[in-house]
């Protein structure tokens, strides 16, 4: 091993993102990952099909599979608003302080 030093040893991954201009959407990523997770986690505890969601929500399939997609983050707060109602919750919306 060389004598030089890493210039991100014991850097937090978060500042990491933070410095390569990554941060913003790597969080919004993993946001909509986590929402979509529960949205099907919830359509399996009430054994909802997708066709009986896409139903309530007054939706097409297509439009809930975008929403189910993970990776798709386009979806609208309103598109998820219908879905909490679907699924008999309400979703909650929060800014936070930075840390």
């Amino acid at each position: 091993m060389s004598g030089k030093r890493n210039p991100r040893s014991g850097q937090k991954f978060e500042e990491f993102l933070a410095e390569e201009g990554l941060l913003e959407e790597v969080t919004t990523g993993a946001m909509k990952r986590v929402l979509a997770w529960e949205i099907a986690r919830l359509m399996k505890a009430q054994r909802l099909s997708k066709a009986e969601l896409a139903k309530r929500m007054r939706t097409s399939r297509a439009a809930l599979d975008r929403l189910l997609d993970p990776r798709n983050s386009s979806v609208t707060l309103h598109t998820m608003g219908r879905a909490a109602a679907a699924l008999g919750r309400r979703l909650d919306v929060r800014f936070v302080k930075a840390a």
